[in-house]
């Protein structure tokens, strides 16, 4: 009985593992402040998300707080990010780029889908109520560390209006 508890236990994150289903796309409605992990067009999970301070229309430039809106890619991961984890997303793509020097603009970047601060820990439910971010695309640390699981890099995400 021993040996199959110690199996068992050795065997746990191997099995845990395994169940975590990959998505192969991420889709983010500004409007119904709504992100869907999706796999062959199935929605696996879907978060509650805020975003920048002024969330209407795509980014234009730097400091405008607003998050981009188009296709891009989730291209890399921080978890030393100083909002928990973050997962970066690729903006400015070069139509952005091309936009933002027809306008004499920086078009910003650092663009990421990320959690909450550690510091603001106790905070976590009055900062999903609000849209604070910069420009970003912000869920709870718990729900940062399902989707840090679940996206690999590079994986596209589509944010529309």
């Amino acid at each position: 009985m021993r040996y199959l508890a110690f199996a068992l236990l050795m065997l746990a994150p191997l099995l845990s593992t395994a169940a975590i289903q990959k998505a192969d796309e991420v889709v983010v409605y500004k409007s119904k402040s709504l992100m869907q992990l999706k796999r062959n067009g199935r929605v696996l999970k879907s978060y509650k998300v805020v975003f920048g301070e002024n969330p209407r229309g795509h980014k234009v430039m730097q400091g405008d707080e607003r998050t981009p809106e188009g296709r891009y890619t989730l291209d890399w991961k921080n978890p030393k990010s100083r909002f928990y984890r973050s997962i970066h997303i690729s903006y400015p793509n070069a139509a952005d780029k091309a936009r933002a020097r027809r306008l004499g603009v920086n078009p910003g970047g650092d663009i990421m889908i990320h959690g909450i601060k550690p510091q603001w820990k106790g905070m976590e439910s009055y900062l999903t109520k609000m849209n604070w971010t910069d420009g970003c695309i912000a869920v709870t640390n718990r729900e940062m560390d399902e989707i840090w699981a679940m996206v690999d890099t590079p994986t596209p995400i589509s944010i529309y209006p």
